[in-house]
């Protein structure tokens, strides 16, 4: 499959403090994937997605942009991205249809905004200034941002912090076919059931190394445990037992509870994204 990121070798260092955010990262962004960067804060993503949006220069290492040195690139690259990060800016005095219209001008190609606005359900308004907007609402309208320039690729960070869970399944589902009309994302976020719901692949970054790469179904087989929980009613009760996976269907024990009781609940040993974060980065999630 096609990389439109590869990252080899990826080190900065923050001058003033001296910080060295990033320690030789590795790793390639599929096109047409969701990818996401995960980690705690001050792990290293955001330097990461600021380097590859060229927010950040002074870098080592070495970045390729659909095979050609990142470094290489002039003004043009900003015409295949897009950017919604956590804390939207924009300009409060101005409506929220004459602030798609000040950042539409900065690019060559648009798309169709009044539609957009329409999804997300702030074009009846959008001609309110952004200043008189709930938090949600901006974080709306900076999703509509990030895709005004019908971008090749997403740099998504947060990006359903603060929405209801109607508008949150919204915006999910504009990601879902931005990907599926072969559109590439970066996520980043702290919401583990967003990152199993859209996420292809994802990395665990800490302390400014990758600590770990894989899909979301791998990680949970790997971490999780080969066990099953059973929950059945006897004698006015409930019980629970649990069993190995392998061979279940020849232990006699489980087959006799299937077949003789009630059965109420089920549970594999399937482990949760927020264990696994815990467990590979050493740190608890912080909303």
């Amino acid at each position: 499959m096609e990389k439109v990121f590869e990252v080899e070798g990826l080190r900065f260092t923050y001058k003033k403090n001296g910080v060295e955010a990033v320690r030789g990262i590795d790793f390639a962004v599929r096109k047409g994937e969701i990818f996401g960067l995960l980690g705690p804060s001050g792990a290293g993503k955001s330097t990461t997605q600021k380097i590859l949006t060229r927010l950040l220069k002074n870098y080592e290492g070495r970045i390729e942009y659909l095979g050609k040195d990142l470094k290489e690139y002039d003004n043009t690259f900003f015409e295949d991205v897009g950017v919604g990060f956590e804390l939207p800016v924009h300009f409060s005095k101005l409506t929220g249809a004459e602030n798609m219209a000040f950042f539409q001008r900065l690019y060559k190609k648009n798309a169709d905004v009044a539609a957009l606005l329409k999804r997300v359900g702030l074009y009846e308004d959008k001609d309110r200034r952004v200043g008189e907007y709930s938090k949600g609402m901006k974080m709306r309208l900076n999703f509509v941002r990030a895709l005004l320039n019908d971008p090749k690729i997403l740099f998504l960070d947060e990006v359903t912090n603060g929405l209801d869970p109607k508008n949150a399944r919204i915006v999910k589902d504009m990601i879902r076919e931005f990907k599926e009309s072969g559109g590439t994302v970066l996520l980043s976020t702290h919401l583990m059931n967003d990152v199993e719901e859209l996420c292809d692949r994802i990395a665990f970054i800490s302390g400014g190394e990758i600590r770990e790469i894989s899909t979301p179904r791998d990680l949970k087989i790997k971490y999780g445990r080969r066990e099953l929980s059973v929950e059945y009613y006897e004698n006015s009760e409930t019980k629970l037992e649990t069993f190995d996976l392998d061979k279940l269907g020849e232990n006699e024990r489980f087959m006799d509870i299937v077949k003789n009781r009630t059965i109420e609940t089920m549970h594999s040993g399937e482990t949760s994204l927020d264990d696994i974060f815990i467990k590979v980065t050493g740190e608890k999630i912080h909303e």
